[in-house]
C-alpha cells in the first residue's frame, strides 16, 4: 500500500513541474484539473519526445525499469558480450584447443584505469550538459525582465505585445537553430511579414531578432516614450540573451575531442570480450552473469556520456527544448495578460522534448 502511496505522491510532484502546459489530444483540449494523477501525468509526459520526467519510482521498480534508461540502447552489445562469454565458459576458455592463460589480475588492474577515463568523460559531458540548462534558464530569467521592462517602463505600452514578440521567436529561433530545424512555422505566428521575409534571407535568425528588438527600443527611446538610461538597462538585458546563444552555439559546434570517444569504445569493449578469459577459471558457470554486469556498467557509462554530450537533441536525455520553449512563451504572454495554449503533440509515454 505505502508503494502505490510514493507513486501517486510521486506522479503527482512530477505533473506539478509539468503544470504549466495544457494538453491537446486528437483536436481536443483535456482539462488537467478533471484528470486523476496518474491520467494527468499520462496526458502530459506523453505529448513529447526527447527528456525522461518520472516520478521517484520505488527501489524495487527502479531495479526493473526499462523506459527511460538506456538498457535499450545498448542491449544488443551487452547480448553479444553474455554470448561471448557463456561460449567461453562452455569451451573453458580454449580457443581451437589453445588455453588463453589469463588471470583476473590485470583486468582489475585496466578496470579501475577505465572507470577513472569513464568517470572523466562523463563529469566532461555532464558540465557540457548542466552549462546548457544554465543557459536556457538565463534565457527565461532575460526574457521575462525583458518583457516586464516593455510593460512598466515605457509610457506607450500599445507596442509593447510587438517586443514580447520578438522576444518570444527569438527563443523559438534559438531552439530551432541548435536543432537544425525549420522556425518559419513559428515565425508566421508570431511576426509580420516583413519581419518572416528578413528572416528567411538570414543564417542567424536569432541574432536578427535581438536586432530588431533593439530597433523597437530605439524607436520608443526617439520618440521620448523612454528614458535613455532606461533603455540602456534594457539593452544590457538583450545582450545577455546574445551571450546565451553563443554560449549554446560554442557547446554545439566544440565536441569533446574524438580520440576521447576512439580511446574509451575500444579499451570498453576489448575489456569486456577477453573478460570472460580471465574469470572463467576462478567462478567457472558464473562468469556469463558476472561478464554481463561489468558490461552492462562500462557499456551504459559510455552511452549516457556520449548522449548528453550534446544537450540540444533529441535522446531520452537531451535537454527539453520544446517544453522550455513554451514554457517560456506562456510566461510572456502571461506578462501581457494573454491566455497561451501551449502546442503539444502526442508522442511517448514519461518523455518530453
Amino acid at each position: 500500500m505505502s508503494i502505490l502511496t510514493n507513486r501517486a505522491q510521486g506522479e503527482q510532484r512530477c505533473f506539478n513541474r509539468l503544470q504549466s502546459f495544457q494538453t491537446r489530444q486528437y483536436g481536443r483540449i483535456i482539462a488537467p484539473q478533471r484528470l486523476s494523477p496518474t491520467a494527468r501525468l499520462t496526458a502530459l509526459a506523453s505529448a513529447f519526445v526527447a527528456m525522461i520526467v518520472r516520478p521517484n519510482l520505488h527501489w524495487l521498480r527502479m531495479l526493473f525499469v526499462v523506459r527511460g534508461s538506456i538498457l535499450p540502447k545498448i542491449a544488443p552489445q551487452l547480448i553479444f558480450t553474455t554470448i561471448i562469454s557463456v561460449v567461453v565458459t562452455l569451451a573453458h576458455g580454449r580457443v581451437f584447443e589453445w588455453k588463453i592463460p589469463l588471470t583476473f589480475i590485470p583486468f582489475s588492474l585496466i578496470g579501475i584505469t577505465l572507470a577513472i577515463f569513464l568517470g572523466f568523460r562523463n563529469t566532461t559531458s555532464y558540465a557540457r550538459y548542466w552549462e546548457a540548462r544554465m543557459l536556457w534558464g538565463s534565457v527565461l530569467n532575460e526574457t521575462r525582465a525583458l518583457a516586464r521592462q516593455s510593460m512598466t517602463l515605457v509610457a506607450d505600452t500599445s507596442e509593447s505585445p510587438r517586443f514580447v514578440a520578438y522576444l518570444i521567436a527569438f527563443v523559438h529561433a534559438m531552439r530551432h537553430q541548435l536543432r537544425g530545424t525549420d522556425p518559419r512555422a513559428d515565425f508566421e505566428r508570431l511576426l509580420g511579414k516583413e519581419d518572416v521575409a528578413c528572416l528567411a534571407r538570414k543564417q542567424f535568425k536569432p541574432i536578427t531578432i535581438l536586432l530588431m528588438a533593439g530597433e523597437w527600443l530605439r524607436e520608443r527611446r526617439m520618440r521620448g516614450q523612454i528614458d535613455a538610461p532606461l533603455a540602456q538597462v534594457m539593452e544590457m538585458h538583450l545582450d545577455r540573451l546574445g551571450e546565451a546563444i553563443g554560449g549554446c552555439e560554442r557547446i554545439a559546434t566544440t565536441p569533446i575531442p574524438f580520440t576521447y570517444g576512439v580511446i574509451l569504445h575500444r579499451v570498453t569493449y576489448l575489456y569486456s570480450l577477453l573478460l570472460p578469459f580471465g574469470l572463467v577459471d576462478s567462478i567457472g558457470a558464473m562468469t556469463p552473469v558476472i561478464v554481463a554486469f561489468i558490461s552492462y556498467t562500462f557499456f551504459a557509462l559510455e552511452a549516457v556520456s556520449a548522449e548528453i554530450e550534446e544537450p540540444f537533441g533529441l535522446e531520452p536525455n537531451d535537454l527539453a527544448l520544446d517544453a522550455m520553449s513554451e514554457t517560456i512563451e506562456q510566461s510572456l504572454s502571461e506578462i501581457l495578460h494573454r491566455q497561451h495554449t501551449a502546442r503539444v503533440r502526442p508522442r511517448d509515454h514519461h518523455i518530453i522534448t
